[in-house]
């Protein structure tokens, strides 16, 4: 009789790194290099994204804050509504993030507790902003000279040189952040170099854990 092998027990207390970075940092690629390594990432901005399509009372709360057209026609997120309207009104801004973040917190917090591994990453582009690295054991910044981000999203995204400005104005500055970071790699000679700078930071966590 052969035996199986036993699934791994969840750990009690894994170990968790926040991943972070401006827009056109380069934080995905990234994450995607720490899972290629054998790491779960959990990625909360896609989780956002999908979160308010789910969970029916966080709907009801975009409603009441944003208005029915928060959703369009078919009951879904209308993001392209949601975007004008929070990008122009600040408080507004915040008090969406105040009723998304909660509900991504605690999907992610179910999660953690189902993992094996020793570390688990979090990649989310509101680290520093939201406190977020206070609950991690540490935190990874990627950054890039603005310029390159500026070309890596009007490229990616299709977008004009003043609507990417617009937006990085409104992110914390990168030098804010890397005083927050206990890692940092810079994302500005390409991808090989991007993937071993991970491997690094990944082998420093081993040796420091």
């Amino acid at each position: 009789m052969i035996e199986e092998e036993a699934e791994p027990e969840p750990r009690e207390n894994a170990k968790i790194i926040g991943v972070t970075g401006g827009i056109g940092s380069g934080k995905s690629t990234v994450s995607k290099f720490i899972e290629e390594a054998g790491f779960p990432v959990y990625y909360s901005d896609v989780r956002a994204k999908t979160i308010v399509n789910d969970d029916a009372e966080l709907q009801e709360k975009i409603k009441k804050l944003l208005g029915e057209n928060a959703y369009d026609e078919n009951g879904f997120y209308n993001r392209r509504y949601v975007g004008e309207i929070i990008f122009k009104d600040e408080q507004l801004r915040l008090q969406l993030n105040a009723l998304i973040h909660p509900a991504v917190k605690i999907h992610f917090k179910n999660w953690v507790a189902e993992q094996t591994s020793e570390f688990v990453f979090k990649e989310t582009a509101l680290l520093f902003e939201l406190k977020l690295n206070e609950s991690c054991f540490k935190s990874l910044l990627i950054t890039a000279d603005d310029n390159a981000r500026l070309k890596r999203v009007m490229d990616r995204d299709q977008k004009t040189y003043r609507e990417v400005e617009a937006i990085m104005d409104k992110q914390m500055a990168e030098k804010e952040k890397i005083k927050y970071a206990d890692f940092v790699i810079y994302n500005n000679a390409g991808l090989d170099e991007l993937k071993r700078e991970t491997e690094k930071v990944l082998a420093n966590l081993k040796v420091i854990s």
